[in-house]
This record gives structure tokens, C-alpha cells and sequence, in this order.
């Protein structure tokens, strides 16, 4: 419908809803607009889309970056803003998460691998044991403990050399680019546990808890030499690190991702910066202006991200066109009023059940970008950002009116 004829079509509503006084806006809307006329898809959500962009008091005092795509007809329905740079907050996870996918695949696993050189005589390793860290956010003490049981299946009950930490997948950089110094943020390092960079000292516990005595032992960092034999591996996949990244917005995971990208590019260590050098490819293949766009680091916590409306829904529309990237991103997704970081929104509505979206959150910004099913059976995607915000409860209820009109009102 032209924009002229959907303005007309709001007046038309305005004027009804000032007449008829109704007490309660979501009725309203809806009233109202059955009164002017019974508009098909997809012009019946654009008014009352209109309706609330025009109406809704926040709007007055913060900024907008609104875009509904309809996946199903493969075009554009709703845009508002779409191209403005803002900060995505937590929604710069869906840039990380769909380039990762691209770049990597649904099969990806990260590594963590046990190393050792020496001999091993009389129930002695006389050598080293060399800790190679994979930026694995899942490896765990339990995992530390799986190490050292291999170490003792090698006859092993008494260690005289050296453990070697290997930390070199990545930069020396602890932090991301952008972070606010006053955030409580893990370190980023390559070999940790859980988010403990103090490897060595826990499987030494677990060395000793294990039975197995320490001789000697010296500890530096290096890398494990080329005739170093393979003792073991813990491997995790990339859908058990989507889960948490995504659902529970974990920055601690993303940035794991981050690099696991990173490391793709086939150089070390790996820098964020090579990340970024993948995420502008594909944005670029998308046929959108790399220049429009600011990419920091994998989580959002960094003030220096800046994309747009478009840019979000537009790897989401990618993601939904290629299916070994939609079968791992999708089930990752907070659900509305069920899990993750949409659990509490958005329950006892249409858009309970259905709405698949990721949250972002910042001071002053909210945003959720993600996918749902309209009434006719359309599937969309979309993306809000609220930025400029005083009051994150009311950047929220804005939202989650948007999604519930989307869910409820799309006709046939």
C-alpha cells in the first residue's frame, strides 16, 4: 500500500479512537481498525505499526531503528529508521553467532588438548605435560580431572618435569575493544577454566588429589614442540556454546566464539580484528555498505559497535535462507515467556511460544532482533532497537506490544 494511502488510514483510525474513547490502547487498536476496514496482509499490521510509532510517548525523548521483514514473501513489510547506525547491545550476538555459523559450520567443536614429551619409566614421566587452550568457555574442572585420569592411565604416579600452558590461539589482550574499565568482566585468555586463567595451579591440585606425586616441576608458557605426543582431547560443540550465548546472554561465551572466528583466518595468535575482517565479508556479500557499520567485538558489551535495523534483520533473513545456519541458530534463541533472557516477556499473549528472539541490553539501549510466525502462517524476522532510553522497562513494553501485534493481528 502507498505510504499516502496508510496515512489516511491512520487519520481515519485516530479519529475513531478519539470518538469512540477507548479506555484501553491494545483494544483500541484493534477496535479501531476493524472499524475502518478489514485491510489484507500485509497493510493491516503497517496501520496499526503506524499507529503505535506515532503515538507512543517514548519515541518523543530517545531514538528508533525498527525493520519487519516478511521471510515468507521475501520482502520488506515495516520500516522505521531502519538505516540509522545505533549500538545493538547484546543483539551484536546475532552478528557473532550467523558469521560463526557461515564461517565454521554447525559441526564446529572447540579443543582443549593434553600434550606430553618425555618417557615414562618406572611409573615416572620424566618430561613435560603441554596444556593447549582453544578458547573453550565449557571446559571445566571436571574436564581438568578427565586430563589427569589420562595421565594415570599411563602408568604415571609420579611427575618430574614441567607443565607447559599454551595460550597462544589468541592476543595478549584481556579485554575487548571499547570496554568500560568499571564492567566485571573475566579476562580473555585462550586456556582457562571455567573462567579461571589459573590452569596450571588447578591441575596441579588435581595432579596431586589424583595420588600422583610432584618430583620436580617447573611452569613457563610455549608452545608444545612438533614430536609432542597427543594424549587427549576435551572437545565441546558449537550448539552447546550457542545455547548458553544466546539464551542466557553469556558475553563471556560470545567472546569465546569471537575468536574461535578469529582462528579461522588461519594466523597466530588470533585477533579480534580478523574476526571483524569475516563479519565485513559477509556483510558485504549481503550487499550492504560495510562503511554504514562499526564492528568491535563478539558480545556487545563495547560502546564502539554500531549496525542498524537492516543490517540485524538482514543476517537474520540470511540465516533463515541457509539452512545449516538456521537449524543451529534458531534453537539458541531466548523464547517469549519460556526461556533464556525472554522468559518473563511477553507470557499469557500470542506471542508467547512463538516469538525467537535475542535481547540486547546497555545503559540507555534495549533491542531484540529474532523471528516469528504471523497468524496467516508468514514467517518473519525483525529487529527493534531502542536507544536513548531513560527507562528499560519502557523500551521493553514497547517491544513486546510490537511482537504481540505481529503475532495477533497479521489476518489472512
Amino acid at each position: 500500500m502507498h505510504s499516502v494511502m496508510r496515512r489516511l488510514l491512520f487519520f481515519l483510525f485516530s479519529v475513531i479512537t478519539s470518538l469512540t474513547g477507548f479506555a484501553q490502547e491494545e483494544q483500541s487498536i484493534g477496535e479501531a481498525t476493524d472499524s475502518i476496514v478489514q485491510l489484507p496482509w500485509p497493510q493491516n499490521v503497517q496501520v496499526q505499526l503506524d499507529s503505535i510509532v506515532a503515538v507512543d510517548e517514548l519515541l518523543q525523548t530517545s531514538q528508533l531503528g525498527l525493520m519487519i521483514y516478511d521471510l515468507t514473501a521475501d520482502s520488506a513489510i515495516y520500516t522505521f529508521n531502519h538505516r540509522q547506525s545505533m549500538r545493538p547491545a547484546s543483539t551484536m550476538k546475532v552478528v557473532t553467532a550467523v558469521t560463526a555459523l557461515n564461517r565454521l559450520g554447525g559441526n564446529y567443536q572447540l579443543s582443549t588438548s593434553l600434550y606430553y614429551t618425555g618417557e615414562v619409566k618406572n611409573a615416572t614421566l620424566t618430561g613435560s605435560l603441554y596444556c593447549v587452550g582453544g578458547m573453550d568457555p565449557m571446559f571445566s574442572q571436571s574436564d581438568v580431572r578427565d586430563f589427569v585420569e589420562r595421565v594415570r592411565q599411563m602408568g604415571v604416579d609420579t611427575l618430574r618435569g614441567s607443565i607447559v600452558t599454551d595460550n597462544s590461539m589468541k592476543d595478549t589482550l584481556r579485554w575487548g575493544e571499547g570496554w568500560c574499565w568499571d564492567d566485571d568482566n573475566p579476562p580473555l585468555y585462550a586456556l582457562q577454566v571455567g573462567r579461571s586463567p589459573y590452569f596450571a595451579d588447578i591441575f596441579i591440585d588435581e595432579l596431586i588429589r589424583a595420588g600422583i606425586t610432584i618430583d620436580s616441576l617447573t611452569l613457563f608458557e610455549d608452545r608444545p614442540p612438533m614430536d609432542a605426543i597427543p594424549l587427549t582431547s576435551c572437545r565441546h560443540s558449537i550448539d552447546q556454546l550457542l545455547l548458553r550465548m544466546m539464551k542466557e546472554s553469556d558475553n563471556y561465551y560470545a567472546e569465546c566464539l569471537y575468536y574461535q572466528l578469529a582462528a579461522s583466518f588461519g594466523l597466530r595468535p588470533a585477533h579480534a580484528s580478523h574476526a571483524r575482517t569475516l563479519e565485513k565479508q559477509l556483510v558485504t556479500h549481503l550487499g550492504l555498505n560495510i562503511d554504514q557499520f562499526r564492528f568491535a567485538d563478539g558480545s556487545g558489551l563495547s560502546l564502539y559497535n554500531y549496525v542498524s535495523a537492516e543490517l540485524l534483520t538482514m543476517l537474520l533473513r540470511y540465516a533463515w535462507h541457509t539452512p545449516d545456519i538456521y537449524a543451529h541458530l534458531l534453537p539458541s534463541l531466548p523464547v517469549a515467556g519460556q526461556d533464556g533472557t525472554l522468559k518473563k516477556r511477553m507470557k499469557k499473549t500470542p506471542a508467547e511460544g512463538n516469538v525467537k528472539a535475542k535481547t540486547g541490553t546497555l545503559t540507555g539501549v534495549i533491542s531484540l532482533a529474532g523471528y516469528l510466525t504471523a497468524p496467516n502462517g508468514h514467517e518473519l524476522c525483525f529487529t527493534i532497537i531502542n536507544q536513548s532510553m531513560m527507562s528499560a522497562r519502557a523500551a521493553r513494553t514497547f517491544q513486546d506490544k510490537i511482537c504481540v501485534l505481529l503475532c495477533s493481528g497479521a489476518g489472512e
